[in-house]
């Protein structure tokens, strides 16, 4: 078992948690520190519904931050979360109409090449799990969100390009 003092560096987002035992997602690459610090935000906000409005950014951020095992919906994964980010920040997509977009998007999302990997990221769910406020999580979800996208700045044309093809 883990020691109070024992510290995880996640290998997807490099995010450093108190290191726990447990369970991490079944394809993206995390350590169980990250993913239970991820579920405590999905929590959150499935248990607030003003949080909702921010629910997507979350899903978008941690999921383009552990690409995973190398399996095609891993590469998918990537891909798909990377573009609903990009019409979330740049677009002002919300809610539903973020999820029609990605909804579209996975109708091709068999021809996604596989991105190269990203680390060393600047903020993290990490920076996200202690907001407890409805204000202070809806920020720092924001500011994470918008961090993952600059992260990603080498393949913004490549995304962009790729979701106006449909």
């Amino acid at each position: 078992m883990a020691g109070p003092a024992e510290t995880a560096v996640c290998p997807g987002c490099g995010s450093r948690l108190p290191a726990v035992e447990g369970p991490v997602h079944a394809y993206m690459m995390s350590s169980p520190a990250c993913w239970a610090a991820f579920n405590a935000v999905m929590a959150r906000e499935y248990s607030d519904p003003g949080l909702m409005v921010v629910h997507r950014l979350s899903v978008d951020a941690w999921a383009v931050q552990h690409p995973g095992d190398g399996s095609r919906r891993a590469i998918q994964s990537v891909g798909l979360h990377l573009a609903r980010l990009m019409v979330q920040i740049e677009q002002g997509l919300e809610g539903e109409a973020a999820n029609a977009a990605m909804l579209g998007f996975a109708a091709r999302k068999a021809d996604l090449p596989e991105l190269p990997p990203h680390g060393g990221y600047n903020v993290t769910v990490a920076d996200v799990v202690g907001a407890e406020a409805p204000d202070a999580h809806r920020a720092a979800v924001r500011r994470w969100a918008n961090a993952v996208w600059a992260d990603w700045s080498d393949q913004h044309d490549f995304i962009r390009g790729w979701a106006q093809q449909g």
